[in-house]
């Protein structure tokens, strides 16, 4: 079990939704300070500091250009996520990233890297989405960069992005398991498959129970493993979680969420967090915002029985 004695953890709010085809995941990071995060960690014996949002460039709403929607902002806005995610592991400290939408995994996790490179850590990602999120400029059918960042990340996007981090590229797709994959856009199928990502739709967590995907997504991490969770909130169903812009039928349920977040908190290796695509804009009540919480805090240990 995590072991949170004396577990610092930052809350890094980014309220942009410039990477997204809709408005409103700006709003995100407030909505789960509404939903009590931070009080919620607390509650579970950890020390939290709220570092406040970073700032970035307003959303011009504009048409692609070259494939890419508002490039320079994206740029700008993942520079900024990246120097405050690696300043704060840089500390020692757990920084939780409140976003925004996803195209600001590419400043959290190339920041993630970076650590892992200097400290000498193997990377594991989690990545928990309805998407996989691996367009390019060539294969995208919106242009909209919150479809993009594991791409990027896997060194396949501008240089602008993929050279955040000063390696390239940031990661190997060997390190990250997609988990709750449910829509991918056809080009994009092709170019997941010659890729080699692991990716554990919703077909296979139906063939194999929730219980075996996440052994299998947790499988060969040891001591020297850092584990980064990407938690994209339309991996819910939507009928569960209604808050965000890109909502699927057909995800995880309540319970299947609840299995997947205890179980990553059972290897006492989650070192760092994204939570995503919060959209309260299309919520009803900021319920969707607490149930974030409420699985966020099942991710810090939250159970129904003392377990060994």
């Amino acid at each position: 079990m995590n072991n949170l004695a004396n577990l610092e953890v930052d809350l890094i709010g980014a309220p942009t939704d410039v990477g997204a085809g809709s408005r409103g995941a700006s709003m995100g990071p407030e909505a789960l300070r509404v939903a009590g995060i931070k009080q919620a960690l607390q509650g579970h014996g950890l020390t939290v500091c709220d570092l406040g949002n970073l700032a970035g460039p307003a959303n011009p709403w504009l048409p692609p250009v070259n494939g890419y929607r508002h490039l320079a902002e994206v740029t700008a806005w993942n520079r900024s996520v990246h120097e405050a995610m690696h300043q704060s592991l840089s500390t020692g400290h757990l920084p939780i990233l409140l976003g925004g939408d996803h195209c600001l995994g590419i400043g959290s996790i190339s920041a993630v890297a970076r650590h892992c490179r200097q400290a000498g850590k193997k990377l594991r990602v989690l990545w928990l989405d309805a998407h996989a999120d691996f367009n390019t400029n060539a294969l995208t059918p919106t242009g909209n960069l919150h479809g993009m960042p594991v791409a990027v990340l896997c060194g396949h996007g501008p240089s602008e992005l993929t050279g955040i981090g000063g390696a390239f590229p940031a990661m190997n797709p060997s390190v990250i398991r997609q988990i709750g994959i449910r829509s991918v856009d056809e080009g994009e199928k092709r170019f997941v498959r010659q890729s080699g990502l692991e990716v554990f739709d919703m077909r296979t967590i139906d063939e194999m129970g929730m219980k075996r995907v996440m052994e299998a997504a947790l499988a060969g991490m040891d001591d020297n493993t850092h584990l980064h969770v990407s938690f994209d909130v339309d991996f819910l169903d939507a009928s569960i979680a209604p808050g965000v812009a890109t909502a699927i039928r057909g995800g995880p349920t309540y319970r299947e969420a609840q299995l997947c977040m205890e179980m990553i908190a059972d290897t006492g290796r989650l070192a760092s967090l994204d939570v995503m695509e919060l959209n309260p804009a299309l919520d009803v009540r900021n319920g969707t915002a607490e149930l974030a919480v409420d699985l966020i805090e099942s991710l810090f240990g939250k159970s129904t029985l003392m377990r060994a």
